[in-house]
Formats: structure tokens, sequence, C-alpha cells
């Protein structure tokens, strides 16, 4: 029975595939192994047995060999044993039982790429960049990667204790989280400001581009049938379904205007086996007629959020904001060795519609917008960094004799309110806003020149 090819682009990037691997003896390589090596690998196991201070199962040397190979490629290839291969199935039927956090090896150590939306991490505040150094006490310097996604999970209302190192902390941080159920809800939307509409994606799933375009059809319907433009929030979103990624992009983008350019593509692999090799094309219309769009990204943007991020920039369809992403643009293919085990390899890596490759760089941002924290004081003067100073706000000002108003609160528009809040609370989202602003006003004019 032959599997159907499923292909992701989470950080752990999967083309889960069946076919029969070749054998040893077939395998070609530059550095063929001679009787020698294989020698002096059976005699490691037969010295294991017999000399080691505990008695060891063959089993469990050959499952450790093994994984000692594959986790000697890269940080993203892995042996799945019979739990790891459980709950990697588990993992991308999108609910599973944890913390709610994305991690890589690095250092020795756990680095954290994203903590997802509405989970205990996120909600402890835990962030992108992170580094993992002790789960209830324990050094992760002395487990391996399975062993510690197996102690983060558990049984939902259970505690864990995770020991955080942070740039520009001096002490570790600890946080004490709850595990729970983690349902993740892969699009959310509201309206901004009552023109401009904003679409958060936290994964990419199966369902995701068809609720994407609900929502922006709902925002359209909120607001009289029409959006000046959009915001896409790209951020912390760790990847998903290539597919997803790849029929979002489609939504944005008008086949039969992009004259051929790049070939129309979306996103392409290149790798060694024929197997690896894949390309989308755009074959779409555009759901918000050419209305400009923003596409905010972060350090913890990965994989399938690079290439619809990497996509939109090529064509010029969005502009980018924010910091540089992750940089994790390499394609892992599930091999099955039988039905409980499997490998995970790095078999390709992808490219932008340009030929740009994404691994070890990311998509580097149009307008590059740092994560600050915008201090609320009682002072109007002290937010003079979001908006220039208005007359009101000088000391000893006229009174406006139309109104009489004296309140400084009272003399900001409602949008200036907004803006305000939403600076506190989102830098980078306040400042994606002022420049889809900027987008629509300059379209608007061009379009008045045109006419």
């Amino acid at each position: 029975m032959t599997m159907r090819p499923l292909i992701l682009a989470i950080f752990t990037s999967l083309l889960i595939l069946t076919f029969n691997p070749p054998s040893f003896a077939q395998t070609t390589n530059t550095q063929g192994a001679n009787d020698e090596d294989i020698s002096r690998f059976t005699n490691s196991i037969v010295l294991i047995k017999d000399f080691y201070v505990q008695p060891v199962g063959d089993k469990t040397l050959l499952d450790d060999a093994i994984r000692g190979m594959v986790n000697g490629l890269d940080p993203h290839s892995e042996y799945l044993d019979k739990e790891a291969y459980k709950t990697l199935l588990m993992t991308t039927s999108g609910e599973f039982g944890g913390v709610g956090i994305e991690i890589m090896p690095e250092y020795g150590i756990l680095k954290i790429v994203t903590p997802i939306d509405d989970t205990p991490a996120a909600k402890a505040g835990i962030k992108a960049g992170d580094y993992i150094v002790a789960l209830d006490g324990k050094l992760v310097s002395e487990m391996s990667l399975q062993e510690a996604v197996d102690k983060m999970r558990g049984k939902p209302g259970s505690p864990l204790t995770m020991t955080i190192l942070r740039k520009g902390e001096k002490l570790p941080l600890s946080f004490k989280l709850i595990r729970q159920t983690i349902r993740i809800a892969s699009v959310k939307s509201k309206m901004l400001d009552g023109n401009f509409g904003y679409i958060r994606i936290t994964q990419f799933q199966e369902p995701t581009a068809k609720l994407m375009r609900d929502a922006i059809l709902a925002l359209k319907n909120q607001n009289g049938g029409n959006l000046k433009g959009i915001i896409l929030d790209l951020r912390n979103n760790p990847g998903g379904l290539l597919e997803s990624a790849v029929q979002v992009v489609n939504t944005f983008l008008d086949s039969k205007k992009l004259e051929n350019k790049f070939g129309d593509r979306i996103v392409y692999t290149e790798g060694r086996l024929p197997e690896s090799q894949y390309a989308a094309k755009a074959t779409g219309a555009d759901i918000m007629g050419g209305a400009p769009i923003v596409v905010l990204i972060n350090s913890g943007s990965a994989s399938a959020s690079e290439i619809v991020a990497g996509a939109l920039q090529d064509y010029r369809r969005a502009l980018i904001v924010g910091t540089t992403s992750f940089g994790k643009g390499s394609v892992q293919t599930v091999i099955p060795l039988d039905k409980t085990h499997a490998l995970k390899l790095t078999t390709a890596l992808y490219h932008t519609p340009s030929g740009r490759v994404i691994q070890n760089i990311g998509i580097i941002p149009d307008v590059r917008v740092e994560d600050l924290k915008v201090v609320k004081n009682k002072s109007d003067e002290d937010l003079a960094m979001i908006e220039p100073i208005k007359e009101y706000q000088l000391k000893n000002h006229l009174k406006g004799t139309s109104s009489g108003m004296d309140s400084n609160d009272n003399n900001k528009s409602g949008l200036e309110q907004i803006d305000i809040v939403m600076a506190g609370d989102d830098f980078q989202l306040f400042e994606a806003l002022k420049i889809l602003r900027t987008m629509y006003a300059m379209n608007e004019e061009n379009w008045v020149t045109k006419k």
C-alpha cells in the first residue's frame, strides 16, 4: 500500500514518502566503508556488551547506533523510534499536550524557535531566542532531544519548571508552567481603525488558507464590502503544511498579471533525488484586488512562514516588515523503516520564486522594525517617539474656541487614541499599520493621477 505524499514546512518540516530504501551495498558514496570500518563497528557492539558496567540489549545498541548516525548529520534529521514516530503523527494533527513551544538543539542545549500563541509558554512570557537549560531541575545537556520533548509533554494540568537563559539577562529565569492540551487556532482576525484588516496566522494547517479567505471576506463585509489593505502577521509562526502556505500565497497573487515572472513559481525545492524535487505555481486571483499588504515577520517566523513572506516579497505584492526570519529553509523527508520506526532526513532546500535560498539566511524585511517596548507614562511628551508633539500638548496652549475643551485626551482623535494604545501593546504592529496607511495613500494618489 502506498502512502499519499504529505509535504510540510513546519520547523520540523516533513515530506512523508514510502519507498524501498537501497541496501547498504547498493548505496553509492564518496567514502565507501571497507571491511576494517565494518569490523570496527561490530567490534564496538561486542565490547560494549561484554565490558559495559550494566547489561545492554542488542535492540538498545542498534537504536542508539542509528540515532547517533542521524543526529550527526544536521539539527533537523532524526531517528524516530516507536514513541517519537507516534509523537510526530500526533503533533501534525494539530492537537497535543504540553506547554506550547517549538525547539531546536543548539550549543548542547535547546533553543526556543517560537512560543505558540495562547499556550502556557506564550502566556508566561517565554520568547523566541530563549535557551532552555533545565527542565524540573534536570539539565537538558544530559538529555537527548527526544527525552527533553517527552519531559515537556505530559498530562494536562501537571506542572513543569523550565529554566531559561535569555540574552540581556545576567541570571537564569525560572518559569513555572502548567501543561495543557494544545489546540492551535491557526487564523485570527480583526479590524484596525475601521479601514484596515489584520490577519494572524499562527501555524499553517490543512484548513488555514480557507479560514484566512473566510476571515478576509468577513472583514470586508464588516467594512461595507471594502478593505483598504491588510496586515498579515506571521511573527512566531514556526511553519506547517507547505501546501497550505502555497494556497495562502496564491490567495494574494493574480496569476493572469504575473507575465510568467519567475515562471509563476511560488516556491521550489532542489535536492539529490527526484523525489525531493518540488515546485508550486500561482494559479489564483488576488482576493484583495491589489490593495496593499504588509507582512509582519520576526526571528520566530520559520519555514512555511518564510516561504509566504519570500514569495510575496519577490513578486513585490507585499512589504515585509519586522526583523529577519529564522532561516529554516530545508526539507525533511520522513521515510518509514517499518510500521513503527522511521528516519527523518534532510533531503532538499527551499528556494523563493527568484531563486533565493532561505536556509541559514532567512527573509530580510524591506523595513526593519525592532520589537520595542513603549513605556506608558502620564506625560504626553514621553510618547513623542510615537507621534510628533501637537499644539494641545504644549504648555500654556490656547484652548480651542469652538469646543472649549481643555482636556488633552479630549483633544486627541479616536485614531490617535487607538494608535497610542497599540504602540504600547505591540510596537511592531503599530509601525506596520502606519506603513500600510502610507501604502494605501500612495496607491490612491497614483490611481487618481492615472485617471
